[in-house]
């Protein structure tokens, strides 16, 4: 089969690589009915993170089992399935405490941006359809397996409540979710930190009330100046730079909460800093097996609509114009077509 491989920075092919196989006996192989290209696929493709050899992309998925292990006992042939980038057992003690993303056996979903892909721990990890979904619904269920999952555990990390003020560092794909979770979860005022016009629209349409152009600490100042030099009850960072986290940090209120789900890089915070902040901070990889079952609901009865989010769709062949097209910032996230 053909799938998508990074032979280095800016170096993106579409070659012949070997069928995904049964490897271990908790194993699925599923035939995907879509699938993306992640931001975090483009620190590797900038020459941001560091590649040891070819690397096969993509751990964004939903599709039809086609295969399952010998000890596979829940996961069937022929189900719809959507699963989350980070694979768990769902029975370990943390999975049970709902961190599914630190799963004592978790590995990170690879080789997705191609038709067939291989899921470990396939019990734990994939969440089974009674049926077949709708078409116009699988972008919906794409952005479930991470985008969607990933902001929404930005905003409950943030602890965003009813009634709050809730501020989105990052207008990428993560953060214009977090904006759709926060709006779900019942905040007041939600603003979003962008400034890009096509961004900035997507964020409004999902329920952000106020834009705020700047960065850094006039982006601080902002929005301090709109909470009557308060800050906001609740921050959700989603770009990962250092000064996006000092950002997101000194947005908050004192007692306020940061849910912090950019991949982090370069970033080094001071404690005496975090001392006299007196904030609460959590992050890290998405648990989003955790939200799954109910992201999916939401998706099914059309309560939500994040396949939006998708602003580029190319047939998968053409997956390296869609690198390009997210690295450019030419696309916000690029939905490939099996």
């Amino acid at each position: 089969m053909f799938a998508t491989v990074l032979h280095g920075p800016g170096d993106v092919r579409f070659e012949d690589v070997a069928e995904p196989k049964i490897l271990k006996p908790t194993d699925a192989v599923i035939k995907l009915a879509a699938t993306c290209i992640c931001g975090s696929d483009l620190w590797p493709y900038r020459g941001l993170q560091r590649q040891d050899g070819p690397q096969h992309m993509g751990h964004e998925y939903c599709g039809t089992v086609v295969e399952v292990g010998a000890d596979v006992k829940h996961i069937k042939v022929g189900q719809f399935v959507v699963g989350s980038f980070a694979t768990s057992d769902n029975t370990c003690p943390h999975c049970r405490h709902g961190f599914q993303s630190s799963c004592d056996q978790r590995e990170f979903m690879s080789g997705a941006q191609a038709p067939l892909a291989r899921v470990p721990l396939a019990d734990g990890t994939l969440v089974a359809l009674a049926t077949t979904p709708d078409d116009d619904l699988l972008p919906s269920l794409l952005a479930a397996s991470d985008v969607l999952g990933t902001g929404w555990y930005a905003a409950d990390a943030a602890r965003v409540q009813p009634g709050s003020t809730v501020a989105v560092v990052g207008d990428g794909a993560v953060g214009v979710m977090g904006v759709l979770a926060a709006r779900q979860m019942g905040a007041e005022r939600i603003i979003a930190m962008s400034r890009h016009k096509a961004r900035q629209n997507l964020a409004l349409e999902y329920g952000a009330t106020d834009i705020v152009t700047e960065r850094g600490d006039a982006g601080v100042a902002q929005i301090k100046s709109m909470t009557r030099n308060v800050g906001a009850d609740a921050v959700l960072e989603c770009v990962g730079t250092n000064e996006s986290m000092h950002q997101a940090i000194k947005a908050a209120r004192p007692g306020g909460s940061i849910g912090f789900v950019g991949v982090p890089h370069g970033v080094e915070l001071n404690g005496e800093f975090l001392f006299f902040s007196q904030k609460n901070l959590l992050g890290g990889p998405a648990p989003v097996r955790r939200f799954l079952p109910h992201l999916i609901d939401l998706v099914l009865s059309r309560q939500i609509n994040p396949g939006k989010v998708f602003d580029q769709v190319l047939p998968l062949a053409d997956v390296a114009e869609g690198y390009r097209a997210m690295d450019e910032r030419r696309a916000i996230k690029t939905l490939l077509q099996v």
